[in-house]
């Protein structure tokens, strides 16, 4: 039996921005950076750039990424970039990937969530870093593995119910 298709009622400009901010919040957390922990800034981001993408573009992405930056007290800029290519690339493709379920939603963004924890990972090696390890690098597949559970959270509140009665306007 084939799944319903649901027609999605337009994102609140504040879920935007609250389940962003969440999301931070969530890095902020002491345990937030250690390996094999998701990045849940970039989870939220590349969501948010494949669903909305005139909503939340790269300015967003930079914003949070110098954010993150500071927080961190990383080098300012590596995670603003590693976002902003994030959010190019959700931004590209993000025709062909919507109408796929989450699961095989979390192939295609698989590549793009590694390259954003490879940029942050070659620019501290370039500044003079000492090598963290291969186990930093786990953390774009932990967050594809986690990514269709994110998926079904954020696109949640934008579902209409399948079946309309009386008491729904739609």
């Amino acid at each position: 039996m084939n799944e319903p298709q649901y027609i999605l009622l337009p994102a609140s400009r504040w879920f935007i921005y609250v389940s962003l901010a969440v999301a931070f919040a969530l890095d902020l957390l002491p345990w937030g950076r250690l390996p094999g922990v998701p990045d849940w800034v970039a989870l939220t981001l590349l969501f948010w750039n494949l669903h909305q993408p005139r909503k939340v573009g790269i300015g967003i992405a930079f914003a949070l990424g110098i954010l993150i930056d500071v927080h961190e007290a990383s080098l300012f800029g590596e995670h603003a970039l590693a976002y902003t290519l994030l959010s190019y690339g959700a931004i590209s493709i993000h025709r062909r990937v919507l109408p796929l379920p989450f699961w095989v939603q979390a192939v295609y963004v698989l590549p793009l969530l590694v390259v954003t924890e490879i940029i942050p990972f070659v620019i501290r090696l370039a500044t003079g870093a000492p090598f963290p390890g291969w186990t930093f690098l786990m953390d774009g597949v932990v967050e594809a593995i986690v990514w269709p559970v994110v998926a079904a959270l954020l696109i949640a509140p934008q579902r209409r119910a399948t079946d309309p009665d009386d008491t729904r306007p739609i």
